[in-house]
């Protein structure tokens, strides 16, 4: 790819049920463009993955939730499962390590049911915002605006649906990290960027 994250280290939250390709595939793709990553998880050692519709493979934890500084980091990888983002946003660390890059300006990339953590946030207000379908009346009650699209770009936010959007995912998750995000006044639609 053509976008340099060289130097660039990209947290991403997850737990136990992550939709495994929306870990996986966007870690790879970041480390390929020369980011370090680090799974950030309130749960250590150990997550376990979610395939579809059956229990996948592990992943390690690189830095337990209670020990890490959002400070460290330059983006925010948050993937989807419905029980990952579910548990996490019932956990106020989750949602305070989370809310410090949407208040830092930091850019932040969710798919799926990743989002469910941008509206617990308050980070949907005044963004539009893409998702697994189920999460379009959630997005809209706190303040977003939710449209059915591969992939959207909104004030420093990249989403996007579901697996089957990865590619195109990855590619505006680097090209949007590799710049990194300047603070975009929310309700400024003007911002919000279809990606064709």
């Amino acid at each position: 790819m053509s976008n340099n994250l060289q130097g660039k280290t990209i947290a991403i939250l997850a737990t136990d049920g992550f939709e495994q390709s929306e870990l996986i595939k966007p870690k790879q793709a970041l480390e390929e463009a020369g980011a370090r990553t680090q799974v950030v998880s309130p749960t250590e050692n150990k997550i376990k993955g979610w395939d579809h519709k059956d229990w996948g493979k592990e992943v390690s934890v690189d830095v337990p939730l209670k020990s890490a500084d959002p400070s460290q980091y330059d983006a925010l990888l948050l993937p989807g499962g419905v029980m990952n983002p579910d548990q996490l946003r019932m956990n106020p660390d989750a949602v305070k390590f989370v809310k410090s890059f949407i208040d830092q300006g930091k850019p932040v990339a969710a798919i799926c049911h990743g989002p469910w953590m941008l509206v617990e946030t308050g980070a949907v207000r005044g963004r539009t915002v893409t998702s697994w379908p189920s999460l379009k009346t959630d997005i809209q009650n706190a303040g977003g605006t939710w449209v059915d699209e591969e992939v959207i770009e909104s004030n420093g936010v990249v989403t996007s649906r579901k697996p089957d959007d990865i590619p195109a995912f990855n590619r505006e998750m680097i090209a949007l990290f590799s710049k990194g995000a300047a603070k975009a006044a929310p309700g400024s639609e003007k911002s919000a960027r279809k990606i064709a």
